[in-house]
């Protein structure tokens, strides 16, 4: 499903700035073309700044239809133009290219990934993930680390593209069961602190895993 005209557009740019990489802006799409969107200034809804924005900046946008269904795409900034008021232009995604998600069903595939875990003040461990998923992972760590249900834990995982690319994901996340197993324990977390613009990536990495089990 492609978006429509009026219809507003949340971004986030993709940036080496932690702390900017984290902020949301709103937009709203103006005119729709063959190859791009012309979207109005972005605004940050919190201060009310309209921000700038400049040829070759990447973005993470998503926007909501009926019954809360967030459709997330990555898109870039190809210019400008002025139409009574200033207007960017972006990249027109490929209807293929959006992932559809509802918040309280998000896909889950088995994965087996890299991921540090910081236990607090109890130390720190690497494990691997069972399964991921937009809304959290299950992993398996040392059946001697400090996994207990009810705590917050800060991890940092490593999700792998099709095209090569590699990103590294910081989240925070509740664990809400603890399996013992042999040798080793399975964690299963809820997300409770994640950026859209990562929680995107991990879904981006769920899809193209889905891709893969069905060719196969």
């Amino acid at each position: 499903m492609l978006p429509s005209i009026n219809q507003l557009l949340y971004l986030q740019i993709n940036s080496i700035d932690d702390e900017e990489a984290k902020q949301e802006y709103k937009s709203r799409i103006a005119d729709i073309e063959t190859n791009y969107l012309s979207v109005e200034i972005p605004i940050h809804e919190a201060t009310g700044r309209l921000k700038r924005l400049y040829v070759g900046d990447e973005l993470s946008a998503y926007f909501i239809t009926e019954g809360g269904v967030k459709h997330y795409f990555t898109t870039s900034v190809l210019g400008f133009k002025e139409e009574g008021i200033r207007q960017v232009i972006i990249k027109k995604p490929a209807e293929d290219d959006i992932s559809k998600i509802q918040r309280r069903n998000f896909l889950r595939v088995p994965a087996e990934l890299e991921m540090a875990v910081q236990f607090g003040e109890r130390g720190r461990t690497v494990a691997v993930t069972e399964d991921v998923g937009g809304g959290g992972i299950s992993f398996h760590c040392d059946k001697h680390s400090p996994l207990s249900v009810g705590m917050q834990i800060a991890c940092w995982l490593l999700v792998p593209y099709k095209n090569g690319k590699i990103d590294h994901i910081a989240f925070k996340g509740d664990v809400v069961r603890v399996k013992p197993l042999d040798n080793r324990q399975l964690g299963m977390l809820r997300f409770s602190e994640i950026a859209d613009r990562d929680r995107q990536k991990i879904i981006r990495y769920c899809f193209e895993r889905q891709l893969d089990f069905r060719k196969n």
